[in-house]
């Protein structure tokens, strides 16, 4: 009885060894289990970290790039309204340039009127000219600005433009003794002129003249300096061609004389030469051509030295109170009779009209330049 216990027992001891046994390995397990969970709280709460960071991070990045959108488009728009005001400046500006560019236009073609209205184009005719006194004025002047040496030659030219208008076919100039008679012509809207037994109307103008210039043109002619061209640098050293062409002027037996100095200029071959003493110049103009010496024969041109000043320039412009300009005049007749109709017409008090000093009609397809001068001026041939 008590040995079958004891095995119980035993069999029970046994049991229970191992159930502790197995309850230590749950232990263990439990332990395991328990760093596992311990690990997995630590992963989860570094996980958790993490994520609080990443959202942190994201929730920044959102913020940032919101206001670097903000940015953006705000530098956008003020770069488009920066555009749009360069744009409106620009076409601000492209107006006034096409303004200015009128207005240039505007100016030249007044400029280029003005030049060809006050450009003078004469011949000077060749006139004799006989000495009859020394200028005391202009000698003493002359020694002030040149020295004891001697005289230049001076001459002053008085150019006056006479106004002149252009008479075009079909038109004529009519001019009458009294003012009163033009006067009265111009009140009226037409004039019917009887011609071989036909009528024309014509229609009288007031007369309109150009401006036209009176100016002095004083020159002075060098009695001690003259003027030489066609003369090219053939040295290659330009003082020694500036020497040579001295040399050359310094002899008398060519016609020159002691130089005083020398201008050269190499690239146009022109310059001109002082001499010491008056008379040279002249002899050396007179020849024209004068032979220097540059290891070969070379000819240059010789010319005197002038030099031009304008003075007392004036402008004037006036009208004609006693001419009347006659326009749609048609040829019912050869010139020179429907002339003499126009004159007998306007010669008579009845038509309004009275003596005529002068008369020029000019048919048509023809033209012609009526000058005008001052009452009680001679007019030249």
């Amino acid at each position: 009885m008590s040995g079958t216990e004891n095995q119980q027992v035993n069999g029970e001891f046994l049991s229970m060894a191992d159930a502790l046994k197995e309850l230590e390995e749950w232990k263990k397990k439990v332990e395991v289990a328990d760093e596992e969970k311990s690990r997995l709280l630590l992963e989860k709460m570094d996980t958790d970290k993490a994520k609080k960071q990443a959202v942190k991070e994201t929730t920044d990045l959102m913020a940032s790039e919101e206001q670097h959108t903000a940015n953006f488009n705000k530098t956008v728009k003020a770069i488009q309204d920066e555009m749009h005001r360069l744009d409106q400046a620009n076409q601000d500006l492209q107006k006034k340039l096409q303004v200015y560019r009128e207005q240039i236009k505007a100016k030249k073609a007044e400029t280029d009127s003005l030049q060809q209205r006050f450009k003078i184009k004469a011949q000077v005719p060749a006139k004799k000219m006989k000495f009859t006194h020394a200028d005391t004025e202009a000698a003493s002047e002359n020694e002030e600005m040149e020295g004891a040496g001697g005289l230049n030659t001076r001459a002053v030219f008085t150019i006056t433009q006479r106004p002149s208008v252009l008479l075009e076919g079909g038109q004529a100039l009519i001019t009458f003794e009294e003012e009163k008679v033009a006067d009265q012509i111009l009140r009226l809207a037409k004039c019917s002129v009887t011609c071989d037994g036909s009528k024309i109307d014509v229609k009288p103008h007031a007369l309109s003249l150009e401006p036209s210039v009176k100016f002095e043109v004083h020159i002075i002619v060098s009695k001690k300096s003259i003027r030489f061209s066609n003369a090219p640098c053939v040295l290659r050293d330009e003082e020694r061609m500036k020497d040579r062409l001295e040399l050359s002027f310094s002899k008398p037996s060519r016609g020159g004389g002691e130089v005083e100095n020398v201008e050269y200029d190499p690239i146009t071959g022109t310059g001109r030469v002082t001499f010491l003493n008056t008379g040279v110049a002249d002899n050396l103009v007179l020849k024209e051509k004068f032979y220097v010496d540059v290891g070969h024969g070379m000819e240059v041109d010789v010319s005197a030295l002038f030099e031009f000043q304008l003075k007392k320039f004036q402008t004037f412009s006036g009208v004609p109170k006693r001419t009347v300009l006659l326009k749609g005049i048609q040829d019912v007749t050869d010139e020179e009779d429907l002339q003499d109709h126009l004159e007998i017409h306007f010669q008579k008090p009845s038509n309004y009209g009275g003596e005529v000093e002068t008369i020029k009609y000019v048919s048509a397809g023809k033209e012609l330049t009526a000058f005008f001068v001052e009452d009680g001026a001679e007019v030249e041939g």
